[in-house]
């Protein structure tokens, strides 16, 4: 196994869809601009109301991705 060093990042994803496609939209917005991602954990979940209905979702993640060996 190799020893890897791991950058921590927090991100936010939205969705009135719903928790997994707030999770998936924010993986995939972040992986346009980042590489190596390895793994994601999530952090808070919580929505707006609007109207007494729910009108989107939010998602906080914490992702990981391996730093470039120098």
């Amino acid at each position: 196994m190799k020893d890897n060093v791991y950058k921590t990042l927090e991100i936010t994803g939205s969705s009135k869809t719903s928790i997994e496609d707030a999770v998936e939209k924010a993986i995939t917005r972040s992986a346009e601009s980042l590489h190596n991602l390895r793994w994601f954990e999530v952090a808070d979940i919580r929505g707006h109301v609007q109207d007494q209905q729910i009108d989107y979702w939010q998602v906080t993640i914490k992702l990981g991705m391996t730093l470039d060996a120098s």
